[in-house]
């Protein structure tokens, strides 16, 4: 089963409710976490785990060849992303623009830009005992998480059976990241504050769970801050509510030290069997 945690905003606990999760599922069954945050992963700072692989990612760009490019204009006018410019005589590349659709390449008539490899990150493998641990990381300066987040969900695919839980750390917001990060996910757990920042942003969320047709439930972190306004909405839009994290300066200091909180704090390991009970129910 694929679950993906996402939030319509940044700083809700995707990364605290990723690690704990499956963290307490590996203590009886074999979990992937995979930090689909590729461009500030930071899943690994709460695991204690070994490096077992490490592989450069890369995407497909054009090189321009001038000594056959006959300036015919049409790659400039098949590119709707304006990676490929015309200037005069000379054809210009935006390799971080570029979506690497081919376009450009398979209709020029001279052959004359060629797809070539570009490196634009790293994937890591870590592993502890049941728990394997999926790390991709964007290079500085590259602006695209697409490519990156779907090769990593490709090395997912081949590495490891449909009988084991697979735990998707997807990326803040609503943007084309998070759609890519939560389309082939089973189910999808909004995460989000009781806030009204946490409100607003929980229901981009939820008209695009709905939108990509997810099945779908809520977990509110930070539960006692705020108002009830989340839950309401919850209550009156027939959305499932998960689980309630309690706001408490003890989980604060946990999380600060890198520690995983549901071994010091009990509360939150039940919230989070809660989960797990809910999942195993509809996966039935």
């Amino acid at each position: 089963m694929k679950i993906a945690i996402a939030s319509g905003k940044g700083g809700t606990g995707k990364t605290t409710l990723s690690t704990n999760l499956a963290s307490l599922l590996a203590e009886t069954k074999e979990v992937v976490l995979v930090d689909l945050d590729v461009e500030e992963p930071n899943s690994g700072l709460f695991l204690n785990a070994s490096l077992v692989y490490e592989e450069d990612k890369f995407k497909m760009v054009p090189e321009w060849k001038e000594d056959k490019c006959t300036l015919c204009g049409i790659c400039q006018k098949v590119c709707n992303f304006h990676a490929v410019i015309q200037l005069g005589k000379m054809i210009m590349v935006f390799p971080e623009l570029c979506h690497g659709c081919y376009a450009c390449s398979e209709l020029c008539p001279t052959d004359s830009l060629p797809m070539i490899p570009k490196k634009m990150g790293v994937l890591r493998h870590f592993k502890n005992q049941n728990l394997s641990f999926i790390e991709s990381r964007l290079d500085i300066g590259e602006e695209q998480a697409v490519p990156l987040i779907k090769q990593t969900q490709e090395y997912i695919d081949k590495n490891f059976s449909d009988d084991v839980i697979k735990i998707f750390d997807s990326p803040p917001g609503t943007s084309c990241p998070v759609i890519e990060a939560t389309k082939d996910a089973d189910f999808v757990i909004l995460i989000t504050e009781p806030t009204p920042f946490g409100l607003h942003d929980l229901k981009l969320a939820v008209e695009t769970m709905k939108e990509l047709k997810k099945n779908f439930g809520v977990v509110v972190n930070r539960h006692g801050i705020g108002n009830d306004d989340v839950i309401n909405y919850c209550k009156d839009e027939g959305i499932h509510l998960l689980a309630k994290i309690p706001n408490n300066r003890r989980i604060a200091e946990l999380y600060s030290k890198g520690l995983l909180i549901y071994r010091g704090f009990p509360e939150v390991r039940q919230q989070l069997e809660r989960i797990n009970d809910y999942i195993i129910n509809i996966n039935k």
